[in-house]
């Protein structure tokens, strides 16, 4: 049976955060056209396959649309394009790691490539980063 999620509700469900309407339909778009590399992660995350993780895929959060997020563990998984390397593009995602870490969240990037050539090492230090947060398994 499902548990309660911390600040959740019954039956292990995050409640519903006042989202604008545009961010929500953004993140709707987002899980109908993800990368090749977020698909094939995706297939590792869902329904709690990594080690009984439960990870949501494009979740909004706050003004921020997470990839992958495990709202029982408040960990964020990101997965970046080469654009992310991009000067202007790396002071943002830096901008969005802190302002996500001062709300609780710990977040975990990795490049496109790293999932695609070397999926179970992403799965592995997921499954450490998790650890550390204190899952245990």
């Amino acid at each position: 049976s499902r548990g309660r999620c911390p600040g959740g509700t019954e039956g292990g469900r995050m409640p519903r955060q006042k989202v604008p309407s545009r961010i929500r339909a953004n993140a709707r778009t987002l899980r109908k056209n993800m990368t090749e590399a977020e698909t094939r992660l995706w297939s590792q995350l869902r329904a709690h396959r990594l080690m009984g993780l439960g990870f949501r895929r494009q979740l909004p959060i706050g003004a921020y649309i997470a990839d992958f997020a495990c709202p029982e563990l408040h960990l964020i998984v990101e997965v970046d394009g080469t654009q992310h390397a991009e000067d202007l593009r790396a002071r943002k995602d830096e901008l969005r790691t802190r302002k996500l870490g001062e709300t609780g969240w710990t977040v975990i990037r990795f490049w496109n490539a790293e999932v695609m050539r070397e999926l179970d090492a992403v799965c592995e230090h997921i499954v450490a980063v998790a650890r550390d947060l204190g899952k245990e398994f």
